[in-house]
């Protein structure tokens, strides 16, 4: 899937492989980082590169952090609270012991941004700490997943 991403970005014009860039970052499991990796390998300047995996991230994140924040408000405002199934039950407990700022940074190495941030709006976590800490995370691991492939595209040439 990313060697296919890649093929994608290269193909495009070079004023527009940002914009690949960006809309590769904003497939859960790709994200800012794979991202990042992507515009540094097809050649783009690296500030530019990690930018946009970040910015494209962070669009995506946002959509999936509001969505979950009206259905879960709806939800809440008709029913009450839910009780969890055993698997969300776990998803929570883990949330509960390493809270927003854990959760947000440790978790894109399990799951996708968009996928972690939707649950802890679920669970009832403020959905502007979410989103700040997600951003927080997204920015990290991009620039570093950046840094590492800037570094290992000069040890390639």
């Amino acid at each position: 899937m990313i060697q296919t991403l890649q093929d994608f970005t290269d193909s495009l014009p070079t004023v527009l492989q940002w914009a690949g860039v960006m809309l590769a970052a904003a497939i859960p499991f790709v994200e800012s980082y794979f991202g990042s990796v992507i515009g540094v390998v097809v050649g783009l300047n690296p500030a530019v590169a990690i930018t946009a995996a970040v910015v494209g991230n962070i669009v995506s994140m946002l959509v999936f952090v509001l969505s979950a924040h009206r259905v879960r408000s709806g939800v809440v405002a008709r029913t009450g609270e839910k009780e969890l199934s055993p698997r969300r039950a776990r998803l929570k407990e883990n949330f509960d012991k390493y809270g927003v700022a854990g959760v947000s940074l440790l978790g894109q190495a399990i799951l996708p941004s968009q996928i972690t941030s939707a649950a802890m709006v679920s669970f009832g976590a403020p959905k502007n700490t979410v989103i700040l800490w997600q951003v927080i995370s997204i920015i990290l691991w991009g620039v570093l997943f950046g840094v590492l492939a800037t570094l290992g595209v000069s040890l390639m040439r």
